[in-house]
């Protein structure tokens, strides 16, 4: 297990914007239905009462993508991880509005969530668009980096396939060269196109969105964990 102080801080600020009244409701009355528990370890049978398989997504923004994925697969349980309040209230809505019974959410640090888990029970893990922390001394803090991906690897199912996406040109060469420097990930593109284009099961978010309508090229990442 790696050192849990090399896996911190790796995102920035916890809220924008002030919540409306109906915002705040359902972070007072929805949350606590679908919030992981605040401690003890976590498997399916804890989270959603039976052995389904579990994906996890570090950082899920809106929480459009997330929503998408459990849509796609009700029998399989989300777990989403997201400091931001209001990326959390936008899942919130996602979950009632679809009447999703199998996504916990959780309001924090990721790796804290993950760490609970039992080794090899992820059947995925997605890590879309995260913070590039572009600054040559704040490099140690992307989550691209082998403290993190040592819990992400202990996690995944052999087989299993951890997914990046970013439109940032410098965290794309950062994760290339981080993960081409590990023997427990295989990437799966055969050729550029691969990673150009978005799978059809991966779901857009108005992140991705808005960063094309300025301009940015976005980058699919693939790898099955060995």
């Amino acid at each position: 297990m790696p050192d849990p102080v090399t896996l911190r801080r790796l995102y920035g600020r916890r809220q924008g914007h002030k919540l409306r009244q109906g915002q705040s409701a359902l972070v007072e009355e929805l949350l606590p239905q679908v919030s992981v528990p605040d401690a003890g370890p976590l498997d399916a049978r804890t989270l959603f009462g039976d052995d389904r398989p579990l994906e996890f997504e570090i950082g899920f923004g809106g929480g459009e993508h997330l929503a998408g994925q459990a849509t796609m697969r009700p029998d399989h349980g989300f777990i989403g991880c997201e400091p931001f309040l209001n990326g959390v209230v936008g899942a919130l809505n996602h979950i009632r509005d679809g009447e999703l019974d199998n996504v916990r959410l959780h309001m924090g640090d990721a790796l804290e969530v993950m760490e609970r888990l039992p080794d090899a029970s992820l059947s995925r893990v997605y890590l879309l668009h995260p913070d590039p922390w572009p600054k040559a001394r704040h490099a140690k803090r992307r989550m691209v980096n082998h403290g993190p991906l040592d819990l992400i690897a202990a996690k995944l199912k052999p087989g299993s396939e951890f997914r990046l996406g970013t439109d940032d040109p410098t965290y794309c060469r950062w994760a290339m060269m981080v993960l081409g420097q590990r023997k427990d990930f295989v990437w799966q593109a055969k050729t550029a196109q691969d990673f150009l284009t978005r799978p059809a099961d991966w779901p857009e978010t108005r992140y991705e969105r808005k960063a094309r309508r300025q301009g940015h090229e976005v980058w699919y990442f693939r790898y099955v964990r060995v």
